[in-house]
């Protein structure tokens, strides 16, 4: 059976901890796999920008042995409405992966019901699942290991609504995590998607709390990670949306009250100042370099193991 990833909950906890753990081996040895020598072609679809998701994917397929062939939906034919079962077809018969940054989540699903290769979601509107791969690989070397992860409090605040919040909800639950979401009510997470968290949490000892009160939030956390406010796509109505965010800024104050030492993490780009300030980004506590490096290691990993697992 062929193996996707279209969304964090795909991987279970035991799946989660082995691709993390074959990621912190890619760290160490950047060639510990090639599944794609040959070389072989891997699809990396971009309806939206991206600088990280481009170069790590692009990079990292390369280093798995593979030919990493960028294609741009306004440029192909996807862009002028061919069917996504014909596309996914075509590409089925070339191709050994298929990675696509979209927007419809439904859309990503329809394209893994006609492949017969793994469909790997690098962000759609609903979930951002390889960069919770990344993140929790980082608080994974922060923190001693896989193994640290379980019974981490990680709490986000910001845009409680959007696709980051979401991954967090479901990625950190699986790996046992206590998550903690702070955002202005009208910024929650979607309820289907919280109710799926508490389930998953269940089983693995973590948690979920979804709370207005920043302090609350912030109290003794190991990790504390945020994101932009504005999404791609809201740039217009900025000024606007930003209002009801600013509370929940991460700032010195913020930090003095999680664990002395809590971690930062931040997916990028950072807009300092804003969700984020200066001090605490470009500080001692922050993390989001290697994060921001993880995402190569973390997507390395999972192509590898889907590949073997399909």
């Amino acid at each position: 059976m062929t193996r996707h990833f279209l969304a964090d909950a795909d991987l279970n906890p035991q799946e989660q901890a082995d691709v993390l753990n074959l990621a912190l081996n890619f760290a160490t040895n950047r060639h510990l796999h090639q599944p794609f020598a040959g070389p072989q072609g891997v699809a990396i679809i971009f309806d939206k920008p991206s600088t990280r998701t481009r170069v790590s994917f692009s990079v990292g397929v390369a280093e798995l042995g593979g030919y990493p062939l960028i294609i741009d939906s306004s440029g192909s034919q996807m862009g002028r409405g061919e069917p996504i079962s014909d596309t996914a077809q075509v590409l089925t018969r070339q191709v050994s992966a298929i990675v696509w940054r979209t927007f419809s989540q439904a859309g990503l699903e329809e394209m893994a019901h006609h492949s017969r290769v793994p469909v790997i979601n690098a962000l759609t509107d609903d979930y951002h699942p390889c960069q919770i791969l990344a993140d929790l690989m980082t608080v994974a070397q922060h923190r001693g290991g896989v193994e640290a992860l379980p019974g981490q409090t990680l709490t986000y605040l910001g845009d409680g609504a959007n696709n980051m919040a979401h991954s967090y909800l479901l990625g950190g639950a699986t790996a046992g995590m206590h998550v903690r979401i702070a955002a202005p009510e009208e910024f929650h997470p979607r309820p289907k998607i919280v109710a799926q968290a508490i389930h998953v949490a269940a089983r693995t000892g973590g948690s979920v709390t979804i709370t207005t009160d920043v302090a609350q939030a912030a109290q003794g956390a190991d990790v504390i990670a945020t994101d932009t406010w504005v999404s791609m796509g809201d740039e217009e109505s900025a000024h606007i949306r930003s209002r009801p965010f600013l509370p929940y800024q991460v700032n010195a104050e913020l930090m003095a009250l999680a664990a002395p030492d809590a971690i930062v993490l931040h997916c990028l780009p950072a807009y300092r100042g804003k969700e984020i300030t200066a001090e605490v980004i470009d500080g001692p506590q922050s993390v989001v370099f290697d994060e921001a490096e993880n995402r190569l290691h973390a997507q390395k990993a999972l192509l590898t193991w889907l590949v073997n697992n399909s």
